[in-house]
């Protein structure tokens, strides 16, 4: 579930760099994006 809203976030961060939309905002995606990769690994790591 985390993989996906990495990957969309990622890809919406893409396309408004590359497309020059979205101004400074549109870096907060991939901060956004980074800090759920970070929660994606560490509690992928977690064990019960």
């Amino acid at each position: 579930m985390l993989w996906t809203v990495f990957v969309v976030l990622l890809v919406l961060w893409l396309l408004g760099f590359l497309g020059h939309f979205g101004g400074q905002l549109i870096h907060l995606l991939l901060v956004i994006a980074v800090v759920v990769l970070i929660i994606n690994l560490i509690s992928g790591r977690r064990t019960l």
